[in-house]
């Protein structure tokens, strides 16, 4: 082996062992070997720290509108099944699936990008508005009928912005001019020139990284609306230059948020103030419920309960209730208003989904916390009223 000091020196005085060289030689060679050493150890340090760095840089929030709810997230709300597949049944979600994937209702949460930095005219496409110029999403740049929130020119509105991973920023909501085109894909002149509506970091509520975890504000829709239009939101973080981008489809038609074109309405829990329950509903009756795992993981589970009208009249509202099994805790509920007393468990109708036709039906969804990796599931009886 050739010490990188004397091989050098080799040149001059020839090739020479470790055994041959002066004590001088010596001291050189191993200062020689430490300094590279340390060098060694300096370079994998910053390289650590780069990749720290870097990971850091890319750890993303993740979040997209749920009232009005966008595109992405009524769609996945469409497409909710019991076997945990996500099949919308909406034509221009189903078509958007078609060309996007899957995927993109996985992550409904996750139109972004990463070097957005706010920007908006000039930065996204015309046509790609929907999609932020995510090709992942390209789909929900297309023109159809996609789901609609329906609601009043002018009111106070109590908006919510989804926090799978939350992150400080300013929500900007946009909204389309009237004349506007629905059979084209949206650009930028579409819309108006100024925002309607800014927040500045509002707060964080419920659990981070479920369908509870949101920022909510309220504030005044656009006046002087009518018919079809587009509500554009734009999500600019302050700790990052990621930006987040969505298309809700709305009509402004009296209505107060009430959403068609899915087949359970996309919006999260009512604020109704619940009664203590003491057993769950008695049933045996005409109502008859369904508990589905959609997913489950390591420590826990999503399901979706299905309330069922097999009588002759309809219901005006409805209770569901079950028996908590051991260990299972529930982290986050909606279609439905929660009450809870030690393991029983009541869910009564939320004020938009509690009317059912005869042999209709509506459903809600809740995470629950479980030891284990299979779950027990409980057996849920409904009443209707």
């Amino acid at each position: 082996m050739l010490y990188p000091y004397y091989w050098e020196r080799s040149h001059t005085y020839g090739r020479r062992g470790p055994a041959a060289m002066s004590a001088w030689e010596k001291g050189e060679a191993d200062v020689t070997k430490q300094r590279s050493t340390v060098l060694a150890v300096v370079t994998l340090l910053l390289a650590s720290v780069l990749a720290v760095v870097l990971n850091t840089g890319t750890a993303a929030a993740h979040g997209a509108m749920m009232k009005p709810g966008s595109r992405t997230f009524l769609c996945w709300k469409d497409g909710l099944s019991p076997t945990g597949e996500i099949v919308p049944h909406n034509p221009a979600c189903s078509a958007a699936v078609r060309t996007s994937g899957a995927n993109s209702l996985y992550n409904w949460f996750a139109v972004l990008r990463s070097d957005g930095a706010g920007r908006t005219r000039g930065f996204i496409p015309d046509g790609r508005l929907c999609s932020g110029g995510n090709p992942g999403y390209a789909g929900f740049d297309d023109v159809g009928d996609w789901p609609l929130t329906h609601l009043t020119a002018g009111a106070t509105f109590d908006f919510s912005y989804n926090a799978w991973a939350a992150h400080p920023g300013w929500f900007y909501t946009y909204v389309t001019k009237d004349g506007w085109d629905p059979n084209r894909p949206l650009r930028w002149d579409d819309l108006e020139d100024q925002p309607f509506l800014t927040v500045d970091h509002p707060p964080v509520t419920g659990a981070v990284g479920t369908v509870d975890g949101q920022y909510k504000w309220s504030g005044a829709l656009p006046t002087n609306k009518t018919g079809r239009h587009v509500v554009y939101s734009v999500w600019k973080r302050s700790d990052s230059a990621e930006t987040f981008y969505g298309c809700s489809d709305v009509v402004f038609d009296g209505g107060n948020g009430e959403v068609t074109g899915i087949n359970a309405p996309g919006t999260p829990p009512s604020s109704t103030t619940p009664t203590t329950p003491t057993s769950p509903p008695s049933g045996g009756g005409s109502c008859m419920a369904m508990f589905a795992v959609t997913n489950s993981w390591s420590g826990g589970y999503q399901a979706t309960v299905t309330i069922m009208n097999h009588s002759k009249a309809a219901y005006g509202g409805w209770l569901a209730g079950w028996t908590l099994p051991a260990g299972q805790t529930i982290a986050g509920l909606w279609n439905g208003t929660l009450s809870q007393s030690g393991n029983v468990v009541n869910v009564r109708n939320a004020a938009w989904n509690g009317a059912i036709a005869p042999d209709g039906e509506t459903t809600f969804g809740l995470v629950v916390d479980s030891p284990g990796t299979n779950p027990v599931q409980p057996t849920v009886t409904c009443q209707g009223d």
